[in-house]
């Protein structure tokens, strides 16, 4: 059986109807990025950031996982499908893919800010000030802000370097370190990019130029066989 290991980004779930910052020119409610996604910004101001990922959590409560989604889940039938992913929504999982590994945190769970290994499902529940962990500690979102340190590096850099099929998909991989995880890849591995448009396409890879919800699920039906 074949291991596919997909890399996604942001594209992917905006297929679904979920914003990004570089849709709306890196601002929320005319705030800055750094307003509410730094570990200053937390010290500063915890409400706005709150306020912002609430925000964010009910409007992943209004979108569905689109064919992309649901392609990459469908593929586990036929393939050892691992995906990693930069994005903090639960699409993949609500999807059906079983083994995602996320590099920036999940949007539906929060941590203890004291305590980064206390972390509680939060489901669709808000994060409010006075909600505390089993320390007494202000929890947080579980997402990895500006200036910390990206999650679960070894389990990705080590699927990466396992597959025999490599698909990036919704990113423009431009964030590091994480968008340099694809150079793992084995020298014989297949390599898909699926995008719009690119800066570069990546040395080695095959460029399917269009949406993931037009390309996904064509190419895993070729990986099916």
């Amino acid at each position: 059986m074949s291991k596919v290991v997909v890399f996604s980004g942001a594209g992917i779930s905006a297929e679904s109807g979920l914003p990004t910052f570089r849709d709306n020119g890196g601002l929320w409610h005319n705030h800055s990025v750094y307003d509410v996604a730094t570990p200053e910004a937390w010290a500063r101001d915890p409400q706005l950031v709150l306020d912002f990922y609430n925000a964010r959590r009910q409007g992943l409560r209004e979108v569905k996982p689109n064919a992309a989604h649901c392609a990459l889940a469908e593929l586990e039938r036929h393939c050892d499908v691992v995906v990693v992913t930069q994005n903090v929504d639960d699409l993949h999982e609500r999807a059906g893919s079983s083994r995602v590994i996320h590099l920036h945190g999940e949007l539906t769970k929060a941590r203890s800010s004291e305590r980064e290994s206390l972390i509680y499902d939060l489901g669709e529940r808000d994060i409010a000030l006075g909600d505390v962990c089993e320390l007494g500690s202000q929890l947080r979102p579980h997402v990895v802000w500006f200036g910390e340190m990206v999650h679960n590096t070894d389990e990705a850099c080590a699927a990466i370097a396992s597959a025999d099929k490599l698909l990036v998909v919704g990113t423009s991989l431009s964030v590091y370190p994480a968008a340099g995880f694809i150079e793992l890849a084995p020298p014989d591995a297949e390599r898909v990019v699926v995008a719009p448009e690119l800066e570069r396409v990546p040395a080695g890879f095959e460029w399917q130029r269009g949406s993931a919800t037009e390309f996904v699920p064509l190419l895993c039906s070729c990986w099916s066989r």
